[in-house]
């Protein structure tokens, strides 16, 4: 769930993303995982659902980390934060995210995906060897993170 004024239009990374609705000093508490807000599906409803929905989750959601099989999808505008290979966030603990600097009102809010997922195996102009150094530095995950439904 979005703890601050967010609003979605076009980006320049790709498609939609989520950008700041007012400014966010670095520190502050951007996301926080609240499962009223982030809806937890199961690998058997998964794939009990319509091949256009198995898309959809394919796209917008995310493994939950300490429940195996089971995967996250954001209600709010937090399902459209791009990644970025320098992102504004840090998710390094999985179920919050804080904003690593000032992100200023009309500045997209922007993730590493390979924070808090380890099958991404990323996309667009990336080169392999980005894609590899990145995933290494981001494959230990903390153990505060303690979330489940």
């Amino acid at each position: 769930m979005m703890l601050v004024r967010t609003y979605v239009a076009q980006s320049e990374i790709q498609g939609l993303g989520v950008f700041a609705g007012e400014f966010v000093p670095a520190g502050s508490q951007v996301w926080v995982l609240n499962p009223k807000f982030d809806i937890f599906v199961y690998g058997e409803e998964i794939a009990a659902l319509p091949a256009h929905m198995q898309d959809y989750l394919a796209r917008y959601s995310y493994p939950h980390l300490e429940i195996s099989g089971v995967r996250i999808v954001d209600c709010d505008d937090g399902k459209f934060m791009n990644h970025n290979g320098q992102p504004n966030t840090d998710f390094h603990i999985f179920d919050r995210g804080y904003a690593l600097v000032d992100i200023a009102a009309g500045e997209e809010i922007t993730c590493n995906y390979f924070e808090f997922d380890p099958d991404f195996q990323g996309f667009g102009p990336e080169s392999a060897l980005e894609v590899a150094i990145s995933a290494m530095r981001f494959r230990h995950f903390p153990t505060e993170a303690v979330t489940s439904p």
